[in-house]
């Protein structure tokens, strides 16, 4: 069910007001040691940010009187800042927010809403280093890793921008600007509070990470007790074409990126997940669609076939009947596979479009 929440309220004291936000229980447990208090007020103020989203302090009425007064003025909950919303003709939301906590910069984040969930794709990047050829995010370079804060502050706004509408399940992605795992530690610092059921309570079921490929990341998740589902970038079947569009298989080839897959720990009902986005007539061809058979044998793995959405790149989204063909040759060898429908493309909020390109935009709500 939504929850109340309240704008944030900044510090006006001559110090640097310390940002409470991407915190866990523990580091606000020293942060309140630091101010005299007991550590058991970093629980309670950790409880009150992410499992009631309150970002007033004098909301936290959990915390004694004297201490929201002086938490209102030597801290802050830097939440990002809306700059822009769009929104698709199929109710997709794209928002454009204002970072700052480090060098100022602008990231995406999707909002898609469903019949019994919704489901919020985020930045971990604000641009990426990767530079896969087919990705609109590319020609943005890179800008800068976002921290922890950063990185969980795009689920916490979307939630309450469209809280009175939110249905019982959310679903998260680390799929939008940035490769995540050349981020690890602030990824990682947030996903332990948005699936910590003491605090924005996703269930690491329905939380999945995108990778491009980097292999000793993926090897430092698989250790990780607490994880999202993992899914790999292949989009292409064999080294010569992946290193035509995505110039990290030169450091990881397939060779080594499917040996990582192949030693993956994975848990019961966990699989692993591959994208495969369909260039029209680069990597869409039936030889194409049985070598990738024979790359995820053996594999416990789902293959999510994406038609390239459209973008001032040099490709073209593939024909239907290609589609088809590919995930039926897939399906008859005993492939879990399906076409993914890409949401948002009017606004350029579909996988590999975010490249904070401008729409017509929804007007703030007073």
């Amino acid at each position: 069910m939504p929850r109340a929440m309240m704008k944030p309220k900044m510090s006006t004291g001559a110090k640097t007001a310390v940002n409470l936000l991407g915190k866990s229980a523990t580091e606000l447990g020293v942060i309140l040691e630091s101010l005299g208090e007991p550590a058991y007020r970093g629980a309670q103020i950790y409880h009150a940010i992410y499992a009631e989203r309150r970002f007033d302090f004098a909301t936290m009425t959990n915390l004694p009187a004297a201490l929201r007064e002086r938490l209102a003025r030597e801290a802050t909950i830097a939440l990002p800042k809306i700059v822009r919303r769009h929104r698709s003709l199929d109710g997709t939301l794209r928002y454009v927010l204002a970072i700052e906590e480090g060098k100022p910069a602008s990231v995406e984040t999707v909002f898609m809403p469903e019949d019994e969930r919704q489901t919020i794709c985020i930045s971990t990047q604000a641009g990426c280093a990767v530079d896969c050829q087919f990705c609109l995010t590319a020609t943005l370079g890179f800008m800068r890793n976002l921290t922890a804060g950063e990185i969980l502050g795009q689920v916490l706004v979307a939630l309450d921008d469209n809280r009175f509408a939110l249905k019982p399940q959310t679903n998260l992605v680390l799929m939008g600007q940035g490769e995540p795992l050349l981020n690890y530690d602030c990824v990682m610092a947030a996903l332990r509070i948005l699936l910590d059921p003491k605090g924005v309570a996703i269930s690491p079921r329905h939380a999945a990470l995108s990778t491009s490929g980097i292999v000793p990341g993926i090897e430092r998740l698989g250790q990780e007790k607490v994880r999202p589902n993992l899914a790999i970038s292949l989009n292409a079947s064999s080294n010569e074409q992946r290193g035509k569009i995505m110039p990290i298989n030169r450091k990881y080839p397939l060779e080594k990126l499917l040996d990582a897959c192949r030693k993956y720990p994975l848990r019961s009902r966990e699989w692993l997940l591959f994208e495969y986005v369909l260039l029209g007539g680069f990597n869409d061809s039936p030889a194409d669609a049985h070598r990738v058979v024979s790359l995820l044998a053996n594999l416990r793995a789902k293959v999510n076939l994406i038609p390239w959405n459209p973008g001032k790149l040099p490709f073209e989204r593939p024909d239907p009947a290609r589609v088809e063909e590919f995930r039926q040759i897939l399906a008859d060898r005993g492939m879990l596979v399906f076409v993914r429908d890409s949401r948002g493309q009017d606004v350029m909020a579909a996988c590999g479009q975010l490249a904070l390109a401008e729409a017509v935009p929804v007007p703030t709500a007073p």
